[in-house]
Formats: C-alpha cells, sequence, structure tokens
C-alpha cells in the first residue's frame, strides 16, 4: 500500500476539520501516515491518562473526576484514530460521551448488578458461556482498543494484563467438541481482534475443525474504534475459514467514515457477511432520526441493521440507560417508514441472565378465534383469518 493511499483512507480525512485544527493530530504530529496507519502504533499510543487527554480535550469537572474514579471499575483507553472523532469542545459530543468517564459511573442504583447477562453462571469452562441449546459464546480475549463507558463486561475487561492462556484455549474446545448440539460458535471478548492474526487464526482454525460446528461468528467493535486494523493479511486469513460472519458494534452515524467504510469494504469484498449490534444510549442515540440516519448509513457500507440492545443494568449505567418504551417507539417510527433492512430487532437481554427477548410495538390489535385484527405502520387496521 502506497503512502498516497493510506493517506486517502486513513482516520485524518473523515475527521470533521473546521476552522481551528484537530488537536489530536496535532497532540501526534510525529506519526507519519505509515505509523497512523498501523493497528500496532494505534494500540501502543491509546489515551489512557487525564495529563494527556487534557491537552486535545477541555475536560469538564464531571470528566476530570470520573477519569480519576475509573480505574476502580473500568479502565480508560481511546485509540488516536477514535479519540480525533471527538469534539474538544462539545460535551454532546457522542462519541466524547461513549469514551471519556464521567462520576456518574461511581455511582450505583439497586437494579444495577456486575453480570447482568448472567455469564458466569453460565460458564461450563474459563471463557465458555453456553446459555442457548446450541450455540456458545467464546470470550478469547479481555482486551478491546476503546472501552466503551457502559460495557456490559466492565467486570472483566480492562488493562489487557489478564490474558487467557492456551491451555484455556484447549479446556474450551474440548468442551465444544464434547457437546455435539453445538453448532454455532461466537468469537468475542474483549475484542478478539485485538489478538495477533497467528493466534486468531489458530481459534477460527481450531473450531472450524470441529464437525458438528456449521457456523462461526465474530463480534467485535474494532472495525468502528480501530479500522487500520482491518488489514489485508487478515481478510485474506479469514477468508480461508469461510463463511465467517461478523457483528460490528455502531453506535452512531459519526462513527461511519470514510476509514471505517474502507475497512467494511475489505471485508464484505472478502465474502464476510457483517450485521451491526448497537446499543440505545440515552443523549446519543436516543431519537428516531438519528437511528434511522445510523441504519441508512450502515446499509450504505454493507452492514445489515441486526440488533438494538437495551442498555444492561451495569454498575454505574444509569446516566446511560433509557426507559424500554424509547427503544419501541425507534422501532415504531423505523417499521414502515424505511427499508424493512434498515430495522434491527430491540432486544433486552434479560438481566440475571435469561437471554434476549425481543419487544417492539404490537400490532395484533385483536385476535379472536382464528379472526385478526392488525394495524400497519400508519395505525390503519385490517383483518386476517386464518385458513378453516
Amino acid at each position: 500500500m502506497t503512502t498516497a493511499t493510506i493517506k486517502e483512507i486513513q482516520g485524518q480525512p473523515s475527521v470533521r476539520l473546521n476552522a481551528k485544527e484537530n488537536r489530536v493530530i496535532s497532540f501526534f504530529k510525529d506519526a507519519t501516515p505509515l505509523d497512523w496507519e498501523d493497528w500496532r502504533w494505534q494500540l501502543r499510543n491509546r489515551i489512557t491518562t487525564r495529563d494527556i487527554l487534557e491537552k486535545i480535550i477541555n475536560l469538564t469537572p464531571q470528566e476530570e473526576r470520573g477519569i480519576e474514579g475509573c480505574g476502580s471499575k473500568l479502565t480508560m483507553s481511546i485509540p488516536p484514530y477514535f479519540a480525533s472523532l471527538i469534539d474538544p469542545d462539545n460535551i454532546h459530543c457522542p462519541i466524547r460521551k461513549q469514551s471519556i468517564p464521567l462520576e456518574d459511573e461511581l455511582e450505583t442504583t439497586p437494579e444495577e448488578m456486575a453480570d447482568p447477562c448472567g455469564e458466569d453462571k453460565k460458564s461450563p469452562v474459563r471463557g465458555l458461556v453456553h446459555r442457548y441449546p446450541d450455540r456458545v459464546l467464546f470470550l478469547v480475549n479481555e482486551m478491546c482498543a476503546m472501552y466503551c463507558r457502559y460495557c456490559t463486561r466492565s467486570r472483566m475487561v480492562g488493562d489487557g494484563h489478564r490474558t487467557l492462556s492456551m491451555q484455556t484455549y484447549n479446556n474450551a474446545f474440548d468442551y465444544i467438541r464434547a457437546h455435539k448440539e453445538i453448532r454455532d460458535v461466537l468469537i468475542s471478548g474483549g475484542d478478539p481482534l485485538t489478538l495477533s492474526d497467528r493466534v486468531l487464526e489458530h481459534i477460527i482454525k481450531t473450531i472450524k475443525s470441529i464437525p458438528h460446528v456449521e457456523f462461526v461468528r465474530i463480534g467485535t467493535r474494532i472495525p468502528v474504534t480501530l479500522p487500520q486494523r482491518v488489514t489485508f493479511d487478515l481478510v485474506n486469513m479469514l477468508k480461508k475459514y469461510s463463511p465467517i460472519w461478523m457483528s460490528i458494534h455502531f453506535n452512531h452515524p459519526r462513527e461511519v467514515t470514510k476509514r471505517v467504510k474502507f475497512a467494511c469494504d475489505l471485508l464484505a469484498d472478502s465474502g464476510i457477511p457483517l450485521g451491526s449490534q448497537t446499543v440505545l444510549l440515552k443523549g446519543i442515540n436516543d431519537s428516531a432520526a438519528i437511528m434511522k440516519k445510523l441504519m441508512h448509513e450502515l446499509l450504505k457500507i454493507r452492514v445489515r441493521p441486526y440488533y438494538i440492545y437495551q442498555c444492561d443494568p451495569i454498575l454505574g449505567s444509569k446516566h446511560f440507560r433509557t426507559p424500554v418504551s424509547v427503544g419501541i417507539e425507534i422501532i415504531e417510527k423505523l417499521r414502515g417508514h424505511t427499508t424493512g433492512y434498515a430495522v434491527p430487532t430491540f432486544v433486552i437481554d434479560a438481566p440475571g441472565g435469561g437471554g434476549k427477548i425481543p419487544v417492539g410495538p404490537q400490532y395484533i390489535v385483536a385476535h379472536q378465534d382464528n379472526r385478526y385484527i392488525i394495524r400497519n405502520y400508519a395505525g390503519e387496521q385490517y383483518v386476517y383469518e386464518d385458513p378453516a
């Protein structure tokens, strides 16, 4: 890849540079285009301390206190690329609110839990969650490029020093081999794309070699927060084990940059089907207009909207969580008002480990015997009768 090509696709052109210089790019002024495009450089230079962040962001007192106290809950980590999308002066910037801790995180309410999805109690061996009959969640590491402040797994992810051993992987492989009902494996973490190509390939290759496993997925946010990680080497490796599906975590239209589009193009052109998972977040994407814009932007880069999640009640999440009615209203304003492909399923991951439960508007007005009164998106009613 030439330097000219790197400059064309790297994160900087997608940052909305206006009259004022982007402070992140200025702070890393010694970085060459090759550095900026190197995902390992991005990881090494993640912003993890207040003294660096305050040089590029005008921090509020609430953010300063949040950064000072976040180590007891979930460390801060922001790759330079993703930090370059933050508005340094706007406290309502949706990228900023997802990335920078607030002191609100340090307050808990009675309904909040360390493990709201009940994953730990459904874990037969370390790193593996077996909740549903025919599929397992394989948590292959405990590190992400950027730590989302509403993270469901904040109890286990963090500084990246807690690594899983090869024996841990082998125990998980043995469990999958021994349970022939498992036909679907979701590789997640942490974020599996923080692993090297070699380690990731070992995991995928081993799972794919198990005869009864039919379906392999990767859950990741890295194409959004660190798109430089999606390299030609990575996609060429993934192609060898096709089909592999990928679920990518998008939350706001501003995340869909030129650099992200390039990464998703590489994946889609390699035959990897892409879906999106979005968390409903107060003050970030809790309006139908923003959510519709996000879904449209995703379809334009060949990412199929899949789920909108009600924000899990993790410890310190009250300031992120909306009423369930907000999510239902968003679906109401999407269904019929835009392309069906742009309408995801709104789900609540039932607290305590009940799994994903779809919720949404009620379109059956009445039902008696074989007769249904149904309504459409415009509120008009129709009658449908089952065959006698």
